[in-house]
């Protein structure tokens, strides 16, 4: 045990992989045995089942969710000279994707879901804009209908970042079916997750996988024929046949955490202290993190952390106020939801095996806190 950590922490993913270990250590052992460690069979068949499962024509396995979002926007034809408008709460990585080709990241603010808040749109657009970049935050949907309509008003494209959603549904869709192309991440703290960097886009657009197949591949049509420049970025096949164990149990694992959550809403709802985060008729969120506010998150972190539970907080800084983004000409008071929300968050434990008991310790030393 690390010292000093919480007794229940944050996130356990040692534990998370008990239960499976065995099927892991057998899906690794079969790649070992067969010895095609780089676009192997298990990639192609898990690339299949992703398409699937976000209802997608295709998917292509690549090293991390931030590359996946570098590949779509080469694809989508984003480069230098075009603006992208996308969130400043999302993980850094959901804009490095944009400088990294040459764009210019371009913010709105978001509203009380975390995500894009699409009447902050138009105002934003301009004659350089490209696409929209939208993040489905917390692996709750983004409002991709009044969104889909302004990018099709101005002849826009649309990324989705759906890097905490997997599984997450907007007016019974899979989020990943929306856009021109969706980005996932499947970094080990994600709800569906390697046992290391990993990452997959999904898209309808033929053209776009061809080229994306490609572009993975350090812009390789063959071994002798190089059609672009580019990067290694390919997902390996021990990755693959990782998720592929870890797909047969995503249904019941994402369930898991809608409970978790159903359960911290009913037992906080009477704190006014505290907004914990509701679901309209039509989503489906699935809670890669469960974030409250509440003005006092500090104290109340700290109160958690001396009694044995971890907690996180997603994220303490957005990103136009990070150094590196300077030079984009935000500052303080740009985004007030966003630097309001930054203020407030608190991320509790909502992994899928936690049991009852830790679920009800949780929400009795946020209502001890409360009654101090």
């Amino acid at each position: 045990m690390i010292a000093n950590a919480p007794e229940l922490p944050y996130v356990d993913i040692a534990q998370q992989h008990l239960s499976i270990k065995g099927e892991l250590m057998e899906a690794i052992s079969t790649v070992l045995d067969h010895g095609q460690f780089i676009l192997g069979k298990e990639l192609e068949k898990f690339e299949g089942q992703f398409a699937e499962l976000c209802s997608t024509r295709f998917a292509v396995g690549v090293n991390s969710g931030t590359d996946a979002l570098v590949l779509a926007l080469r694809v989508l034809g984003v480069g230098p000279g075009d603006e992208v408008i996308t969130v400043p709460n999302s993980f850094i990585g959901s804009v490095a994707c944009i400088k990294l080709v040459g764009a210019k990241p371009v913010f709105v603010d978001v509203g009380e879901d975390y995500n894009m808040d699409p009447n902050q749109l138009e105002r934003a657009i301009t004659t350089k804009t490209k696409a929209i970049l939208p993040v489905h935050l917390t692996g709750r949907p983004a409002d991709m209908r009044s969104i889909l309509a302004i990018a099709d008003e101005y002849d826009l494209i649309v990324l989705e970042d759906c890097a905490q959603a997997v599984m997450a549904e907007y007016r019974s869709r899979r989020v990943g079916s929306f856009g021109d192309c969706s980005c996932f991440s499947l970094h080990p703290l994600k709800t569906l997750s390697a046992c290391g960097d990993s990452g997959i886009i999904v898209t309808d657009n033929e053209e776009h996988y061809e080229q994306l197949l490609i572009l993975r591949n350090m812009g390789l049509k063959s071994r002798d024929d190089c059609f672009y420049w580019s990067s290694n970025s390919r997902l390996d096949s021990i990755q693959a046949a990782i998720l592929l164990v870890k797909m047969k149990y995503l249904h019941e694992w994402t369930e898991k955490r809608r409970k978790h959550a159903a359960f911290y809403r009913e037992s906080l709802k009477d704190l006014s202290e505290i907004e914990v985060p509701n679901e309209l008729p039509y989503e489906k969120a699935v809670y890669h993190t469960l974030m409250i506010q509440t003005t006092r998150r500090d104290a109340l972190k700290a109160y958690l952390d001396k009694n044995g539970i971890g907690t996180s907080i997603h994220y303490p800084v957005p990103i136009h106020l990070q150094r590196v983004a300077v030079n984009l000409g935000y500052e303080a008071g740009s985004f007030p939801a966003a630097e309001r929300q930054a203020k407030q968050i608190l991320s509790l434990p909502v992994y899928h095996n936690l049991i009852p008991e830790n679920l009800e310790r949780i929400v009795q030393m946020i209502k001890q806190f409360y009654k101090q």
